[in-house]
């Protein structure tokens, strides 16, 4: 445990941020027997990988192989060149895939951290050289958060937008289950166990404690964390770091309303979720945003660049070459019960059969079962110079229904709450919902109609929807012959506004291989590490598949708390 008086402590390393690269970073040098204080901004632990999917993207790990599926490293490299383009950093790619599988069989054997990989997940881009049908992402077990104990309470909640009635569901069958429901008697029965489960630990503990996806990540994370009996500052933010000699030997924390100074004997990782919601930056970055004010993050508003900024007073650069400076979600801004907004990332329901996607004009843009990260590119190119960058998803009653859509649910949920908020728009024609939406009508309905006259068939000949592996993946596999497309036919027609949102920030702090801040002339600054989001992405501005934030971050964490911990790491 760290030793401290009322205005100093003293630590080996000191981590800033608790999500997943800051976590794995205090766990790894915990491993190591080192004295580790964490610290948060936050009154709440977990950042953004608490509200996360909870996936990660590490090729080659001992899961993999455990599916009868090895692959050499080249492999993975060969697809990361190729996702990278010119913004391939060999040297951190290689420490990627060389670390990667050491830190996951590192955090499963020796810690409470667990992952489930499926058989077949495809890479977004699994056609490309080097791509993989499956074996590169995995995703947290659930966990059951009563091993947190009284911490339990202080865990950051999900994405209440990726929730049924405050409940996270888990990746892959348990939503099917859920889509299902009301066709079949097994579904039935789960949903209405997994229900009753959860109401009644909400009477009991104040909240679910069947943990999965993002949350579960942090909760095991956490565990292992307190399980070394590491501290956790919560509500502590880092106001600068201590400089001596060139090098980082500290913090300044503000802590219960007084400045402490932190002394880290080995080193400080940064680890502070990126920024997300920093207008300034986003201004400058965000192509999409020339105020900074048009873009929708559903990432903690505590995400504010606060680790970029340390770094760069400290010495450090911020990486700006990237060709997007953030991994893009397409978003929809909707009206909760409490009249406060959420943003909610549309990640599913746009491969679905009977669901297309329209500019302001009424035109297709893009292939809609494509990667997320990919569709927001495509929206950004069929925007009209000076006009907002926005899209609407359009589907008929059966679809929505039948799948739901972004915040609504499907049958037999209610749709009464979003069509009064204005969230969700009806018309029992396609001209009637072009005008409440703001639509060209004409052009709707030629794009619609030159749609449907392939779709019968389950053709895509303008975009190609359900060409691709991740297409197909996402559609709905019962629905033939193309598992995502079907044709809008049937009234009330539906609609619903896209705007452009992210999963994380990819510009960051520039490091070498081995997670270290690097000076103006690309020299490590001793004592000063960075991983997760306040790194700069080594996906080179794309996103390759599924976890690609987390991978990395698990693994440039483990990578960080390994070097810290050098001399003393077990053999």
């Amino acid at each position: 445990m760290a030793d401290s008086s009322d205005d100093t402590c003293e630590c080996d390393a000191l981590v800033v941020g608790s999500g997943a690269a800051g976590m794995s970073a205090a766990v790894t040098a915990g491993h190591c027997g080192l004295n580790v204080l964490i610290v948060e901004k936050e009154p709440r632990f977990g950042g953004t990988t608490a509200r996360s999917g909870g996936w990660l993207w590490i090729p080659g790990t001992s899961l993999a192989r455990a599916w009868g599926i090895t692959e050499s490293p080249d492999q993975a490299r060969t697809y990361l060149r190729h996702e990278a383009g010119n913004s391939f950093d060999a040297a951190r790619v290689d420490a990627f895939l060389t670390a990667g599988p050491e830190a996951v069989d590192f955090f499963t054997t020796k810690t409470a951290v667990r992952f489930d990989m499926p058989l077949t997940f495809p890479d977004y881009h699994a056609e490309a050289p080097g791509g993989a049908q499956g074996g590169r992402s995995m995703v947290t077990r659930p966990f059951d958060g009563r091993e947190l104990g009284e911490h339990i309470k202080n865990l950051g909640a999900p994405l209440p937008e990726l929730t049924v009635f405050g409940m996270m569901l888990g990746s892959g069958k348990e939503i099917i289950h859920f889509m299902r429901a009301t066709k079949s008697v097994a579904s039935a029965f789960y949903v209405a166990k997994r229900l009753s489960k959860h109401a009644m630990d909400v009477m009991r503990f104040g909240r679910g404690m069947n943990l999965t996806n993002g949350n579960a990540l942090a909760g095991r994370l956490a565990k292992s964390a307190f399980d070394l009996r590491i501290p956790l500052w919560l509500s502590s933010p880092v106001r600068e770091l201590i400089v001596e000699d060139g090098a980082v030997r500290g913090a300044m924390v503000e802590r219960d309303g007084r400045l402490v100074r932190v002394t880290a004997k080995r080193g400080v990782v940064l680890a502070c979720g990126g920024f997300p919601h920093d207008v300034a930056r986003r201004k400058k970055m965000f192509p999409h945003a020339p105020t900074g004010n048009e873009h929708f993050s559903p990432g903690p508003t505590g995400n504010t660049g606060d680790g970029l900024r340390l770094a760069e007073a400290a010495g450090g650069r911020v990486e700006d070459s990237l060709p997007n400076a953030a991994a893009w979600v397409p978003v929809s801004i909707t009206t909760r019960k409490d009249g406060s907004k959420g943003v909610m990332p549309h990640f599913i329901d746009r491969a679905k059969p009977g669901v297309i996607a329209v500019t302001r004009d009424g035109a297709r843009f893009a292939n809609e079962g494509n990667s997320y990260h990919d569709f927001v590119q495509a929206m950004m190119k069929a925007a009209k110079p000076g006009e907002e960058i926005s899209a609407f998803l359009i589907c008929d009653h059966r679809a929505l229904r039948k799948y739901g859509l972004g915040c609504v649910p499907p049958f037999p949920m209610p749709l009464g709450h979003h069509l009064a908020t204005g969230y969700l728009k009806r018309g029992a024609t396609l001209a009637e919902l072009a005008a409440k939406a703001g639509i060209d009508p004409n052009a709707l309905a030629t794009t619609i109609a030159a749609f449907n006259t392939s779709a019968a068939e389950g053709r895509d000949p303008a975009f190609g929807k359900g060409s691709r592996a991740y297409n197909r993946y996402q559609g709905d596999a019962l629905h033939g012959p193309n598992p995502c497309i079907a044709p809008v036919k049937d009234g009330p027609f539906y609609a619903i506004k896209l705007v452009i949102g992210d999963l994380g920030t990819y510009a960051g702090i520039k490091t070498d291989e081995n997670a270290r801040a690097l000076d103006a002339d690309g020299r490590p600054i001793p004592g000063l590490y960075a991983a997760g989001n306040d790194m700069a992405s080594i996906m080179g501005g794309n996103y390759p598949g599924a976890g690609i934030t987390l991978g990395p971050a698990l693994t440039f964490g483990y990578i960080a708390g390994k070097h810290i911990g050098a001399e003393l790491w077990p053999s």
